[in-house]
């Protein structure tokens, strides 16, 4: 095979997009009558992949994909090797290498390869003999080529299938918009469009990562915090960016995992990222420009939703619990009704579930998030590393120790007076600002202050937050049809833990 048969185009920029849907055979007709694809003719093609890796994942581990994909019918099929690498995977806009060529078989073809990274990573082809099939992607994709006046190009792509790892199977539904040719910018633009119809969700998982996933039985499972990559040559701006970026993946990924699992911890998990990613908004409100920021009105129902199915949770996991044997004390009539109590909690989370999934087929929810990926992306590219003629005029690690120490501040104030359950709560956000704070800006933070301001302002969080839970189960108990005596425990236990000291 001529190596000159290489697609050189090395960089594939893409913006995934999740179909909260209930039922996934009407998208390609829902796509025919959003205006900017009426008119154009879709291309229909069954493709079948398979991904390889080693067994140790070494692949996985570098953030690589190669897969062998058949294109046609199985008389005569034809076959393409793709290697993908990079890609940052904290947002639904994914900027990575791609080299994909044709190839005669089903066989990896190592040749291939030498005018790709791929000679970096496996310089004696070690890596490449100890490939092995990995997990399978198998979907229809009805595609449509948009070509528009600024000169853009962009191919929408419908995908419906599933993801196979060994006997396990996982569906598979997303809306792919790969630029061919302009900025950006259109792939957003042309998501907004199909958004004002169509429920859409911001997707930062790739089909790879997902078939990773199935096969390890991690798919749908929470995610938590992690730590942005921020370095001293950042502008304010860009570390803004990067910061908030995480914390919003962590949010929609979380919405996306909400939508098959019944985990409350993806809830909790949802929810902290959305408090993360407000409390960052108001850390880093000097580097942003209020006028530029997207609106979050369409959200508010979602939210709502989210929280109330969240103290339920909590109260049926967490906080009445470990009080079971305190109420009953062997007693049948008040184990009966402490066993009725938690049934009608269980099914009021049930319910309050289907209401939350019900809010992200609203199309308005996904335009929201949708802008705010976008956002965070022109943030994320201002005055950043590299840019040239551009002079960081803030030292990221001087802004972040006054800010920190602004929450300090505050939050030492707040303490002064805690005998309200108004001014707990106070103090309880303003830790939960203080920690996120830190965790988000440790890397320009002294470490053994900062160490003792986190272990302060989480042990604050969590004693006032199991206060409030018990309170909140309380109200909860109180709304159901159970016995008078058990709301009456539940109240005298939160007047216990409300007490001040």
């Amino acid at each position: 095979m001529k190596l000159a048969t290489l697609n050189h185009r090395s960089q594939e920029i893409e913006l995934k997009l999740a179909l909260p849907t209930s039922d996934p055979a009407s998208l390609a007709k829902q796509l025919a009558r959003v205006p900017v694809l009426a008119r154009r003719k879709p291309t229909h093609q069954h493709l079948h992949n398979v991904y390889y890796d080693t067994p140790e994942q070494i692949l996985r581990q570098k953030c690589i994909a190669l897969r062998i994909r058949r294109v046609g019918s199985d008389a005569k099929p034809e076959w393409l090797q793709t290697l993908k690498t990079g890609g940052r995977g904290d947002s639904a806009l994914s900027q990575r290498g791609e080299w994909e060529v044709p190839v005669p078989s089903a066989t990896l073809a190592l040749d291939v390869l030498k005018v790709t990274p791929w000679s970096g990573i496996d310089p004696d082809g070690t890596v490449f003999r100890a490939l092995k099939p990995t997990f399978v992607t198998t979907f229809e994709r009805i595609s449509w080529s948009v070509r528009r006046r600024d000169g853009s190009m962009i191919e929408v792509a419908l995908d419906l299938g599933h993801i196979m790892a060994g006997e396990k199977r996982t569906p598979l539904c997303e809306l792919e918009l790969e630029l061919l040719a302009g900025q950006p910018a259109a792939l957003f633009d042309l998501a907004q469009q199909i958004a004002r119809t169509i429920a859409v969700l911001p997707l930062t998982m790739s089909k790879a990562e997902r078939g990773y996933a199935l096969a390890q039985d991690a798919l749908d499972m929470p995610l938590r915090a992690q730590s942005p990559k921020l370095t001293n040559d950042l502008s304010l701006p860009a570390a803004a960016g990067r910061v908030m970026r995480e914390m919003f993946c962590q949010f929609t990924a979380n919405l996306n995992a909400l939508r098959t699992s019944d985990d409350p911890e993806v809830v909790h998990q949802a929810r902290v990222g959305w408090r993360r990613f407000r409390s960052a908004l108001r850390l880093f409100k000097p580097a942003l420009t209020v006028d530029a920021m997207p609106s979050w009105q369409a959200l508010h129902t979602l939210l709502s939703f989210l929280g109330e199915l969240r103290d339920i949770d909590v109260a049926w996991t967490d906080t009445l619990p470990p009080l079971a044997d305190a109420y009953t004390a062997g007693d049948a009539r008040r184990t009966d009704a402490w066993h009725a109590m938690t049934q009608s909690l269980l099914h009021a989370a049930n319910l309050q579930r289907k209401s939350v999934r019900y809010a992200l087929h609203e199309p308005a929810v996904g335009a929201s998030l949708l802008a705010t990926t976008q956002w965070l992306e022109v943030l994320s590219a201002r005055n950043g590393p590299g840019d040239a003629g551009v002079e960081v005029k803030v030292s990221l690690r001087r802004w972040s120790r006054r800010r920190i120490v602004r929450l300090h501040r505050q939050l030492k104030l707040a303490r002064k007076d805690t005998d309200s359950p108004d001014s707990q709560h106070r103090v309880r956000i303003l830790a939960k600002r203080m920690r996120y704070g830190i965790e988000a800006l440790r890397t320009y933070l002294p470490k053994r202050r900062t160490k003792r301001w986190y272990l302060q302002a989480t042990s604050l969080q969590l004693s006032l937050g199991a206060a409030r839970d018990v309170m909140q189960a309380g109200a909860l108990v109180a709304k159901l049809e159970t016995d008078r005596g058990l709301v009456e425990f539940l109240r005298g236990v939160a007047v216990g833990q409300t007490r001040p000291g």
